[in-house]
């Protein structure tokens, strides 16, 4: 049986990761945002576009794969303490 201090914890846990996917988004949106203000040309436009498809993976995907490898592990590291 599980106990509610463990379900607490995991809840905690996956929350902390929700918000931090959140936050990175946030800061993608921000800055679209200023792109659209600057009113730039297609040309850059075109470029900006081409660049983050290559940079976004370098960038963005590394720091999601961190937040959910630390939660996950987090997570099963509550799971063995409560059974062990």
């Amino acid at each position: 049986m599980v106990s509610t201090g463990m379900i607490v914890l995991i809840g905690v846990v996956c929350l902390i990761a929700v918000v931090l996917t959140l936050y990175g988004m946030k800061q993608e949106e921000d800055k679209q945002k200023k792109y659209e203000k600057a009113g730039e040309e297609a040309v850059s436009e075109l470029a900006r576009s081409l660049e983050y498809e290559t940079k976004s993976l370098k960038s963005n995907l590394p720091s999601l794969i961190w937040i959910y490898v630390i939660t996950i592990g987090l997570s099963m590291l509550a799971l063995a303490f409560y059974i062990f």
